[in-house]
């Protein structure tokens, strides 16, 4: 089970890489136009939209990144069918499409359905494509059905399951959504203590999307708190108002950051030059916008033990504002930026003692993430096992395809004379260093239907529908010749 978190996690870096650049972009554009997000400012649109390109489509990189890296071999079709399963859940369950099956207007379509397009969707239409690219990525079909076979018939069968996820989800869904916004009224009454629940809550949810339900409690006006729309605009009570925003500002510009230093301390000495790129990255990112997805994700599926001592310090975080009354707000999230903007905000309370608080929760989470690795062997990125990627292929020396790739990469001269190998829907397409070496006899005897040169350096060998199995195995034989 570790492994196969641990592997998860590795297939979510490549996504994740991405976001830091993106979020500092969009902190920039909402720097300069604060209120408008770019309705103001031709420059801050321009910043704005770029980051948003990323960060609004987290979950569908998520989706591919997932589907790649889970995939027992990184290939195309399986990003293709980890894209193709989102897509398929993304649109059935939108609140559209709710509505016509429903047969009720989209009004009264439950908001769980608003967003369904999420991270947690994301990786799980990802880990679905994964599943079917390892079980069906080999399949031979009859040959009357021969081009659906293979990796073509991987996004076909993601599809079938994410139709069979979704009338799961259908009803899944918004029972738990609901439940949660029920829970976040129920704790809205307890002050403090409920600053410090929602606190906990919000980030024990982020791996499975469902904090934005506890957010529409809390941030808007689901249950008449509206505690950032109420900030903005100055109006409710000066040290209460903010209080649910306020303690994510000492964890986001100081907490995280200060457990990235401690995971990148914690690494193996061969892997700190790339755990620091990555660590630097994400507390740029944290500090400066509050995005705190790229270290989140990074240690939330390996080391889940320590994202839960995470949520718990963010809980205790805004337990402590909220007692004390200090108060500050975010339109974007709770980075520098908006800590900036909200000094200006008449009802901010003491804003400043969020900034003592962060350097106390700076060391707290530096010494407790540093503990916790090293006491318990915790996998955080740079830490993770040594060990071998799964097989490369379902292939048995008893394939007849196996036979034929040998037959015809002799034919073609073996690695002392093909450059490149590629196909197409039928054929083999071929790149020599020399024609005169290719022995087309040879080539034949494999059973192929027929050779066409097409160049002085160029060769297609047609083979019919089949011809990915033919091109799978050259690509065996060649990788496995350059590794030995």
């Amino acid at each position: 089970m570790m492994k196969y978190l641990q592997k998860l996690g590795r297939s979510l870096m490549l996504p994740v890489a991405v976001l830091p650049a993106a979020a500092i972009l969009m902190g920039i554009g909402y720097w300069i136009d604060p209120t408008g997000w770019g309705a103001e400012s031709p420059v801050a649109a321009f910043f704005i939209k770029a980051g948003g390109a990323i960060i609004d489509n987290m979950a569908v990189l998520f989706a591919v990144g997932v589907a790649l890296g889970m995939a027992k071999t990184k290939d195309g079709s399986a990003a293709l069918s980890g894209l193709v399963g989102y897509l398929v859940v993304t649109t059935i369950l939108s609140s559209d499409t709710v509505a016509m099956l429903q047969a009720v207007p989209v009004e009264e379509v439950n908001a769980a359905f608003g967003k369904i397009g999420n991270q947690f969707i994301g990786i799980i239409s990802g880990l679905i494509a994964a599943a079917m690219y390892n079980r069906f990525s080999h399949v031979q079909l009859p040959d009357a059905l021969s081009f659906f076979s293979g990796k073509r018939l991987v996004p076909i069968m993601t599809s079938v399951a994410m139709l069979a996820a979704s009338v799961v989800l259908f009803f899944v869904w918004p029972v738990v959504y609901s439940g949660l916004v029920a829970f976040g009224k129920g704790i809205s009454d307890l002050g403090a203590i409920g600053a410090g629940l929602y606190g906990f809550f919000n980030r024990l949810l982020i791996p499975v999307g469902l904090h934005h339900a506890l957010n529409s409690v809390f941030w808007f006006d689901v249950a008449g708190i509206n505690d950032i729309g109420n900030f903005w605009a100055s109006e409710g009570e000066k040290g209460i108002t903010g209080m649910y925003q306020a303690g994510f500002f000492p964890v986001m510009m100081f907490g995280l950051p200060a457990a990235a230093l401690a995971m990148y301390h914690t690494a193996k000495d061969a892997k700190k030059k790339t755990v620091a790129a990555l660590m630097l990255a994400g507390a740029v990112a944290a500090f400066f916008t509050g995005v705190t997805e790229p270290l989140e994700f990074a240690f939330m599926f390996v080391a889940p033990l320590l994202y839960v001592v995470h949520a718990v310090l963010t809980g205790i975080s805004l337990t402590i504002a909220a007692m004390f009354h200090w108060t500050a707000g975010f339109g974007f999230s709770a980075g520098f930026v908006d800590f900036f903007l909200s000094l200006r905000i008449p009802i901010a309370n003491q804003p400043y003692m969020l900034l003592v608080q962060g350097l106390a929760f700076a060391a707290v989470y530096y010494f407790v993430f540093r503990f916790m690795i090293t006491k318990f062997n915790l996998m955080t990125p740079g830490r993770e096992d040594d060990f071998e990627e799964e097989g490369t292929g379902s292939f048995t020396a008893g394939n007849k395809f196996t036979a034929m790739a040998s037959i015809i990469y002799e034919g073609l001269g073996g690695d002392a004379n093909v450059i490149s190998v590629d196909n197409c829907i039928t054929r083999l397409r071929v790149e020599v260093k020399d024609m005169e070496v290719v022995d087309e006899k040879k080539i034949k005897s494999a059973g192929i239907p027929g050779i066409k040169i097409v160049g002085k350096n160029n060769i297609q060998v047609i083979v019919g529908t089949n011809v990915q199995f033919v091109a799978d195995e050259i690509d065996l034989i060649r990788n496995h010749k350059h590794v030995s």
